[in-house]
This record gives structure tokens, C-alpha cells and sequence, in this order.
């Protein structure tokens, strides 16, 4: 790679991001009621993200060997009981991880 591309690798990557952190201000200035698809996104993503991690993480669990899912169950639980009480993803991803390494690294 010459220098002159390199360059230009490091003002291209500048560039977006100067223009990703200041789109939002532009799309939505101060001033605007946030536009009705918006607000859908931001309550229905962290949901739909939520499952999307307990779906792959589950993707390699092998009932038939092993412990059986069995830490992954409880994790699931301990997740899903957390964000039931606190409305908190970040809790309930944390705990539940420590929960299932717990549970993995010294029960089964």
C-alpha cells in the first residue's frame, strides 16, 4: 500500500465518521417531534436485539450430550427474571453471563 493510499484510507475513515455522528443532528434538529417510525425502532430494536443474541447463542447447544443445555436454561431464566424486574438488558445480559460461566466453569 503506498503512502497516498494509506492517506486516503485515514481521511475516508475520518470523513464517515464525522458524518455519522452528525447526521442525527441534521435528520433531526431540536425543535421536531421525532418522526413516529423512529421511536418504533428505538422500542422495538433492543428487544428484537435481545433475542437475536439469546437465538445465536443457543445455535450449538446439543441436547443429547454433555449438560444437556442445562446452564444455558438458567442463564435464559436469570436473563429473562432480571429484565422482567428492571427493565435493564445490561443487568440481565451481565448476570445471566456470569450465572452460565459459573455454572459451566464449576458445576458441570
Amino acid at each position: 500500500m503506498t503512502t497516498l493510499q494509506i492517506l486516503a484510507t485515514i481521511f475516508a475513515a475520518g470523513a464517515a465518521t464525522v458524518l455519522t455522528r452528525a447526521l442525527p443532528f441534521l435528520v433531526f434538529p431540536d425543535g421536531r417531534e421525532t418522526p413516529r417510525y423512529v421511536r418504533y425502532l428505538g422500542h422495538a430494536l433492543p428487544g428484537a436485539i435481545f433475542g437475536l443474541l439469546v437465538v445465536y447463542c443457543l445455535k450449538d447447544v446439543n441436547l443429547l450430550s454433555g449438560s444437556r443445555g442445562i446452564p444455558e436454561a438458567v442463564g435464559i431464566v436469570v436473563a429473562a427474571v432480571l429484565y422482567k424486574r428492571w427493565h435493564n438488558m445490561l443487568i440481565s445480559i451481565f448476570a445471566s453471563t456470569a450465572v452460565f460461566m459459573v455454572l459451566v466453569n464449576l458445576v458441570f
